[in-house]
């Protein structure tokens, strides 16, 4: 495919429909010991990544283990303005995603789909790789601190990019991207996705040295490879790709990671309240790090070949925690953590070395009756043994879910305001938490 002119640069229109889901509220009442199974569903980290790969190659795709959540239908948006038709994205509830590439690419990201989702900066990389040219809006997403993207743009200057920015867009051209070496001075996640999908079709070979090393992009490599991208060091911090001619890769089918987010949401909800879960698909193996101290807060973890199952003692016990990243505690995981930490047996220094503005959501648990207080990086937790409900909002993905888990163990009724924002990560949290026992409804506000 050859670049477009500059005349191409029109978006089509959106195929899939947005579904506001902000006038929503979640009530909690305090639960007794949940018990039951949870399946937990395919990765918001992953599948958003999944699908912005299909630029890359002509073809239906189909993708398995697809969660039901606000993102896949905002990206489906996206790929849509693109020029990639999605099926089945308004309603996955069957699990399953197909997108079809036709080729009839418009390499623009318009602003008002971009702000509304981060891993709207997905399409870079491969849209680059394959079009050779890019107009791109800076990204939104949740707000919990710079992410800036230098780190994106350097790797693919050095791959040959030119890269400018013209009125609050990025406009990247490349006739044809040639392979580098790349270190990164921290492992970014998405840095090293969009250089990955950039160096597919890269001339040459292209090292990305200090890589994430999270299991979605291992989920990300895997589909890549089975397009006919040529990888090594899938799972490392060396990842080295050989450029493959363009036109040589292919559609495919591809089965989504679990997401270990939601299995340790699940896991939180099981500890707070003295429970006992299997959680089919999660995989202990991803999150080998976070159960080594949920055991060390008293949890008792047992993995299986399908899953893991978790059982709680009747009150956690209060440990030190710092975010690092992967295969350190990843900071999506804290505000399940400062959340377990407020109704343990002692106090507990949470550390957030990653994103600094990520306590935010202190405030509304502080409303349910928790003793955080915090300094810069840290937060001081001095557990309780119960919350009290309260009327708080979500401000974020895993802030909302933190506050649903502090509700199951609050004295009276909780009300989360706000929702849309666990609607972009959580595949129906309040009805599988239902189904294993929680009070908890979602309604209408008053």
């Amino acid at each position: 495919m050859s670049p477009p002119s500059s005349e191409s640069f029109a978006t089509q229109p959106a195929v899939v429909p947005e579904r506001r889901t902000s006038d929503a509220v979640v009530v909690v009442h305090r639960s007794g010991p949940l018990r039951g199974e949870v399946v937990v569903p395919g990765a918001k980290n992953s599948v958003l990544k999944l699908m912005a790969a299909t630029i890359l190659a002509d073809g239906e795709y189909r993708l398995r283990n697809v969660p039901d959540i606000a993102d896949v239908r905002i990206m489906a948006e996206l790929l849509g303005a693109i020029g990639i038709t999605t099926t089945a994205a308004a309603d996955v509830h069957d699990g399953e995603l197909t997108l079809v590439n036709r080729g009839d690419l418009v390499p623009v990201a318009p602003y008002e789909l971009v702000e509304r989702i981060r891993a709207s900066i997905n399409v870079l990389g491969p849209l680059l790789g394959r079009v050779g040219r890019v107009r791109l809006s800076l990204p939104g997403g949740d707000d919990f601190g710079s992410r800036p993207i230098d780190m994106h743009l350097s790797g693919l200057e050095a791959m040959g990019a030119e890269i400018t920015l013209e009125h609050g867009d990025v406009v990247a051209t490349a006739e044809r991207l040639h392979g580098a070496d790349i270190t990164f001075e921290f492992p970014s996640v998405g840095a090293t996705e969009n250089i990955l999908t950039a160096a597919v079709h890269a001339k040459g070979t292209t090292v990305i040295d200090n890589a994430a090393r999270e299991p979605e992009i291992s989920d990300l490599c895997r589909m890549l490879i089975s397009m006919g991208a040529d990888i090594e060091g899938v799972g490392t911090s060396r990842l080295v790709v050989h450029g493959v001619e363009p036109g040589s890769l292919h559609a495919t089918d591809h089965v989504t990671v679990p997401d270990r987010i939601q299995a340790a949401t699940y896991v939180a909800a099981a500890a707070v309240t003295g429970g006992e879960l299997f959680l089919r698909g999660a995989r202990a193996e991803h999150m080998e790090m976070l159960l080594r101290r949920f055991g060390d807060m008293g949890l008792q973890i047992v993995p299986q070949h399908d899953g893991l199952t978790v059982f709680a003692p009747e009150r956690l016990r209060s440990i030190d925690v710092a975010t690092l990243p992967y295969p350190g505690i990843a900071t999506d995981y804290k505000p399940l953590v400062v959340t377990m930490l407020a109704v343990g047996d002692g106090v507990g220094i949470v550390t957030e070395n990653l994103y600094p503005g990520r306590f935010r959501y202190v405030e509304e648990l502080c409303r349910l009756g928790a003793d955080i207080r915090t300094d810069g990086h840290h937060a001081v937790v001095r557990g309780r043994p119960s919350l009290s409900g309260a009327p708080v909002r979500a401000p974020d993905i895993r802030a909302g879910a933190a506050l649903v888990v502090a509700g199951l163990v609050a004295d009276g009724t909780t009300t989360i305001s706000e929702v849309h924002h666990i609607d972009r990560g959580y595949d129906d949290l309040v009805g599988r938490l239902a189904a294993v026992g929680a009070p908890i409804e979602r309604r209408p506000p008053r």
